[in-house]
């Protein structure tokens, strides 16, 4: 356990200081990348009727999770075999890999920065990269917006979760975890083309994601508090709309987020083209702004950091 502790506390510490770069071979984009390839095969194999499609999302999980783990389970055994200092480096490398802290903030910060020079345009650009609405006809109101609750949202499933699956599992129930998110990512939309091939992806993402998301919630609401931030509307607004989205779990850390800025989110949002009716998530304290999004950072940041010292207890505790 103490071993796992000291993996987890350095990637933390890398993704913090590295991030994503983009030059550098990562494991999820392999990961998308067999999704996809599988994706195309399997329509052919399978009929494109309810059930075929269906049957088709089973096996695209099946092969998914089994790939990622013999790799994963593949890679550390034989890092093993040379040195048992080399199968600890590729695990704080995986470990870090699987983090997102930092690309999160990078990313959500271009948006901010085209905002500041009021490069609408450039901002639409950048936000498109970070979320799966349609960006084209978005204000600048909705440009912050989606900014905010990509960084609220991706708080659980790009940082908190994966903490919390590593210090469950280590770094092969971690990487399976990230497996399961980008598969869902892909294709658990509810559109024409992946309302029945994408279901199973999309109820088995909603169910690794129950314990992370509700997690992630409550630590916002705690980080509010000792950040200076709307503690008690936190913790108002997260019992009250946490459940105000279609996923059981996306809206939990958004709506600990509304509560601590005192900024109302979400609301109908256009996708693919169609809109979707979407319910709002916290109290119209006062116009959203660009400075939400550093804010929302700030949150994901301290929320972070509580999760990884809860973590590190635990496992050195055991």
């Amino acid at each position: 356990m103490g071993q796992r502790a000291a993996v987890l506390a350095a990637g933390f510490v890398l993704d913090l200081i590295l991030g994503d770069p983009y030059c550098f071979p990562h494991p999820v984009r392999w990961i998308g990348a067999f999704i996809a390839r599988r994706e195309k095969t399997l329509r052919i194999w399978y009929p494109k009727t309810e059930k075929g499609e269906l049957a088709a999302g089973v096996h695209l999980a099946a092969d998914v999770l089994l790939t990622v783990s013999f790799s994963v389970f593949l890679a550390l055994f034989l890092a093993g075999r040379i040195h048992e200092g080399v199968r600890l480096g590729l695990e704080t490398l995986l470990c870090y890999q699987m983090l997102a802290a930092r690309s999160l903030k990078t990313e959500s910060m271009k948006v901010y920065d085209a905002l500041k020079h009021g490069d609408t345009e450039k901002a639409k650009r950048a936000v498109s990269m970070i979320v799966g609405r349609d960006t084209e006809k978005l204000s600048d109101e909705g440009i912050i917006k989606a900014a905010v609750e990509t960084v609220a949202e991706n708080t659980s499933d790009g940082v908190i979760g994966p903490m919390l699956y590593m210090a469950l599992g280590g770094v092969p129930l971690m990487v399976l975890y990230k497996a399961v998110n980008t598969m869902d990512s892909m294709v658990g939309y509810k559109n024409e083309k992946y309302l029945y091939f994408g279901r199973c992806a999309a109820r088995l993402d909603d169910a690794v994601n129950l314990i992370p998301a509700r997690t992630a919630g409550i630590f916002m609401v705690g980080c509010a508090w000792l950040m200076g931030f709307h503690g008690k509307e936190a913790w108002r607004i997260f019992l009250r709309d946490r459940y105000n989205h279609k996923s059981p779990n996306s809206a939990q850390t958004e709506a600990a987020c509304a509560g601590a800025l005192g900024v109302r989110l979400a609301g109908d949002a256009w996708y693919f083209g169609t809109l979707c009716k979407k319910p709002f998530i916290g109290d119209q304290g006062r116009p959203v702004e660009a400075e939400d999004i550093k804010r929302a950072n700030r949150l994901m940041y301290g929320t972070a950091v509580m999760m990884l010292l809860a973590c590190l207890g635990v496992l050195w505790s055991l």
